[in-house]
């Protein structure tokens, strides 16, 4: 960059199509034997990992090479999670993501591994590992474009980090962007049809909530500032807006502040079936506080059979029935959170703990130190080595074992998951805290307005 400042909303970077590397092009500018199999084989997600695969095949010799040595050679995403690390994540909704992630990647690899045997792959380039690594890069790095689902890899601008929208300036009207979730919240108290939500309707509200686009007129993928940057200073783009496990599912990280994070938590069925609204929008914010939806379907719950079909135009526009209705939709959220936070293996004090100690373990590089560390601390960490299988019983061959690169890596996913869990149940606490204030908040303003005798 040769300016000193990008102005809001200024083009920082612009990648010509003809750079740009997806699923039409690979076949285009593969080998002729290449073509043709991909042209019958699979989605075009499956086709560019083929080809992706392909050209590190190829090394050095490969025209794509100065881009592919600078991709990462691991990523964290819920697809490549051991089994340990699946369940390190405690809450349902997460292991059931990660087994879904984990499913999926494991379909597409039995497919495109008949494909890769076919074009005469290294087999440690059709290996399950190789084919999640393509996976996590297509995931992390794509950028959409209407004309591939695919998306499409944008050599040097796929490479910037990200930034959550709500947490910068928008640069057009020097206010704030608000979250996804708050979004949602303002469509649904105004009206906007559920099924709106989950579709085109709420797309078309989130446009500005991303930094860079596909502009037709220039045949470039265009990336903008979103506020003043200086030179020598990181920019940041929002992709979207994710939750932190949306962001660990397709980015490998997730953010300790997250605007846009949410907590889904179970409850009765004939809680969600009084109302349309759809189950997505019933969750937590990140502070703690109810959705919507979700205080609307409490509200609806705890009112009277009778009144129902008189309240329900009131349940909808947002507006409190009464003070006994509030407090009663009050308790009964602060009781189902109670039973979350009882019903998981691990406590949020206990996740500090084991936080601190995956944190010193990481940092260590004394074989004396760790084994130290392993007599003080087992709990969790002793599930964790019998994930490995194949580690030695003896005690120094497990030291070895926690100083070498596989065990950092894992040791990463296992850290993200704990401060994933540790995340949903700050909210869950938080949430507890509000229902509380709530109640006292009504019974307060009951003894303020007693009559003195």
């Amino acid at each position: 960059m040769t300016r000193s400042c990008h102005p809001p909303s200024m083009a920082t970077l612009l990648c010509p199509r003809p750079r740009f590397w997806n699923s039409l092009c690979c076949v285009n500018k593969s080998s002729f034997w290449l073509f043709m199999v991909l042209l019958k084989f699979g989605t075009l997600l499956q086709r560019l990992g083929v080809c992706l695969l392909h050209e590190m095949g190829k090394g050095r010799d490969s025209w794509w090479w100065p881009y592919l040595k600078q991709l990462p050679r691991g990523y964290d995403t819920l697809a490549t999670f051991s089994e340990f690390e699946k369940q390190a994540l405690q809450v349902d909704d997460a292991v059931w993501t990660a087994e879904k992630a984990i499913l999926k990647a494991k379909m597409e690899w039995r497919q495109a591994k008949l494909v890769m045997e076919q074009l005469q792959f290294k087999p440690k380039f059709r290996s399950f590992g190789a084919w999640t690594w393509v996976c996590a890069t297509i995931s992390s790095r794509t950028m959409h474009v209407s004309w591939d689902e695919a998306g499409t890899l944008c050599p040097v601008g796929d490479f910037f980090n990200y930034a959550a929208p709500g947490e910068e300036s928008s640069g057009l009207d020097g206010g704030c962007h608000t979250s996804e979730s708050f979004l949602e919240d303002g469509l649904l108290a105004n009206g906007i049809a559920s099924d709106q939500l989950t579709t085109k309707g709420l797309n078309s509200h989130l446009d500005s909530f991303v930094d860079a686009g596909f502009e037709d007129h220039l045949a470039a993928y265009c990336f903008y500032a979103r506020r003043d940057y200086k030179k020598g200073e990181q920019v940041l783009l929002a992709y979207g807006t994710y939750t932190n496990l949306d962001l660990l599912e397709h980015y490998g990280f997730l953010l300790a502040k997250n605007l846009n994070e949410k907590a889904f938590i179970p409850l009765e069925p004939g809680i969600l079936s009084l109302t349309s609204w759809p189950q997505d929008s019933i969750y937590l914010h990140a502070d703690g506080k109810p959705s919507f939806a979700l205080l609307s379907a409490l509200r609806f719950y705890v009112s009277s059979p009778q009144q129902r079909r008189s309240i329900l135009h009131l349940v909808y526009s947002g507006s409190q029935l009464s003070e006994d209705n509030e407090i009663n939709a009050s308790r009964l959220l602060s009781k189902k959170c109670h039973e979350v936070l009882q019903s998981l293996p691990t406590t949020t004090e206990e996740d500090d703990l084991l936080l601190s100690v995956i944190e010193r373990i990481q940092d260590m590089n004394c074989p004396v130190e760790v084994g130290k560390l392993l007599c003080s601390f087992r709990g969790e960490i002793s599930a964790f080595l019998d994930g490995h299988k194949d580690l030695p019983a003896a005690h120094d061959k497990i030291v070895e074992f926690l100083l070498s690169s596989r065990a950092k890596s894992s040791l990463g996913k296992w850290k993200l998951a704990v401060q994933w869990r540790r995340g949903y149940k700050q909210i869950i606490a938080d949430c507890i805290c509000f229902c509380t204030e709530v109640i006292e908040g009504f019974s307060h303003q009951n003894e303020v307005n007693i009559p003195e005798p």
